[in-house]
């Protein structure tokens, strides 16, 4: 059965990782998919082929989400191509650790432009095209429980992440639109490994901590984004699901 059939989903970030999979799974039940990048065209074509190669329907979309107009073009692009949206899932978002004493305002600006800014950019466009039964995605972090050291700049986007959550799960609630967040441990990515995480002391370390014994795969993510898209989760807004696999 095809849980999101008749659906239009735009995943933002969706060239490569939990995006892709996202984009893939969203898919996979049904949806027509527009696959946002901000640099890897190759990327997002990709993951574009391997929907249409599996039969399903999707486009890849140009912009970078913290810029307004290119967010708004986003979203134009899916009702150009499908003429309607069912599904936002605000997934771009970049990271950085540094200890205080090396934190520089490019860090902060960087991260607070994607990570924040990008999603209010593009859910504010998407706004208007949302209608009942509309679901909000936004894929936040563990971090905001785990506290990580040396992550104040990224763990504080992920904390705004979940506030904004629940403010817009309030604000959109009376037109019927569900706003939740999803909120990673460690995944193994393309830029996971290219940060050094995978592999690495800090891998080990967690796995130790992790009651189920592994960190997660794009895949753990993108089934939950599934069910959250889906009338399956027609009673939850304003909610954060700690995808962790117990790791708290």
């Amino acid at each position: 059965m095809s849980r999101l059939a008749g659906k239009v989903a735009v995943v933002t970030g969706a060239s490569k990782g939990i995006g892709a999979a996202i984009a893939k799974a969203l898919a996979a039940e049904g949806a027509s998919v527009v696959v946002n990048y901000a640099s890897s065209k190759a990327g997002a074509d990709a993951v574009v082929a391997a929907i249409t190669a599996a039969g399903g329907k999707a486009v890849a979309a140009h912009g970078d989400v913290s810029k307004a107009e290119e967010a708004k073009g986003l979203i134009d692009a899916a009702i150009k191509a499908y003429g309607r949206l069912d599904v936002l899932v605000n997934n771009s978002g970049v990271y950085q650790f540094s200890p205080l004493a090396d934190l520089t305002e490019e860090q902060f600006h960087t991260q607070f432009n994607v990570n924040v800014l990008g999603l209010l950019l593009t859910t504010q466009a998407a706004d208007k095209h949302l209608g009942e039964g509309a679901s909000i995605i936004n894929i936040s972090s563990a971090v905001t429980s785990l506290l990580p050291p040396a992550s104040a700049i990224y763990t504080g986007t992920k904390g705004a992440v979940d506030a904004i959550t629940g403010v817009l799960a309030n604000e959109l609630g009376a037109r019927k639109i569900r706003v939740n967040a999803i909120n990673p441990g460690i995944v193994e990515t393309e830029g996971t490994h290219s940060a050094g995480f995978i592999g690495s002391d800090f891998e080990t370390g967690a796995v130790a901590q992790t009651p189920l014994g592994r960190i997660g795969q794009p895949g753990d993510i993108a089934d939950i984004a599934v069910f959250l898209a889906s009338d399956e989760a027609r009673w939850l807004t304003g909610e954060k699901l700690t995808a962790s696999g117990g790791l708290r």
